[in-house]
């Protein structure tokens, strides 16, 4: 049947007896719900009610159709019961996608969270691509930079990312470590592979150093730190990232102009459900752990 309205029509009508009781239910005019009942019996070749003076009885065929309309009805109470407590609950799918300079991090946050409701499903995606939220891609994002400007989107302030020049002991050990500016032209260092990063450290080191000192790139975090590590030469990280890497020496402390900006996103339409909330509330208590480093 290619008509639901014609069908819940009729229902109403063979459920209370006459076209105005089912007017007033449905909130159409009394012309309509006739115009359905009309439509109905002529697509289906059979009258489903008798008129009287009194209303609208079902004929047998009429009966049938109740019946089978109030099992429609029924589920469709059901499935938007469902659809309604899924905003009212933490249950479900929770999709997560950040910068993947905190990633070493946020997992341990996200297993926190899993482990306080344990009937969330979480997806974890980090990368260079951005997810779009209105695509129902993600429900929170963890973005970098300037706030986004979407307009149905809602962006909190989420955290600073402090960053410092880290050195491997390795490195260090072959070839020393720069005192001051000045002597950073004389490295080598590890950099992300795009050497028109527009991260607010890149920016200043390509200020300073020429092209060719920066001898390691990599398109990801985890292989830059590696590298790091490794003794390939200095590179920056976040004090967050660098936490997992006790062994590093910090070369030159964190600077305000190196600093990076992080914004908590949601769409509007999901902001508000529970479960957003409820990891909305639980990362900014970790993010505000986070705030001295």
């Amino acid at each position: 049947m290619d008509n639901w309205d014609e069908i819940r029509t009729a229902f109403h009508v063979a459920r209370l007896g006459t076209v105005s009781s089912a007017a007033e239910v449905l909130g159409v005019h009394h012309a309509t719900v006739i115009r359905h009942i009309d439509s109905l019996e002529k697509r289906l070749g059979e009258k489903l009610f008798q008129r009287h003076a009194r209303g609208y009885t079902a004929t047998e065929a009429g009966r049938d159709l109740l019946a089978v309309a109030q099992m429609a009805e029924d589920q469709f109470i059901q499935l938007s019961n469902r659809i309604k407590d899924h905003g009212q609950t933490v249950t479900g799918e929770l999709i997560i996608t950040s910068v993947a300079d905190i990633s070493h991090h946020l997992a341990k946050v996200l297993a926190q969270f899993q482990q306080a409701h344990p009937n969330i499903t979480l997806r974890f995606l980090t990368g260079q691509r951005l997810f779009r939220l209105d695509y129902g891609e993600a429900h929170v994002a963890i973005r970098a930079g300037s706030a986004p400007s979407e307009p149905d989107y809602v962006v909190q302030p989420f955290m600073s990312l402090n960053h410092a020049l880290y050195a491997a002991p390795s490195y260090a050990e072959e070839h020393g470590l720069p005192k001051v500016d000045a002597d950073l032209a004389r490295h080598q260092f590890v950099v992300n592979d795009n050497i028109e990063s527009r991260a607010p450290f890149s920016l200043w080191l390509r200020d300073l150093v020429p092209v060719e000192a920066m001898r390691f790139r990599a398109a990801e975090p985890a292989p830059i730190y590696d590298a790091i590590c490794a003794g390939a030469g200095l590179g920056f990280m976040s004090r967050v990232a660098a936490q997992q890497f006790p062994d590093l020496i910090e070369v030159l402390p964190p600077r305000p102009e190196w600093s990076v900006n992080l914004w908590l996103v949601t769409h509007v339409d999901l902001h508000r459900t529970l479960k957003v909330q409820r990891f909305l509330t639980h990362i900014k208590k970790a993010a505000a752990e986070c705030q001295g480093l």
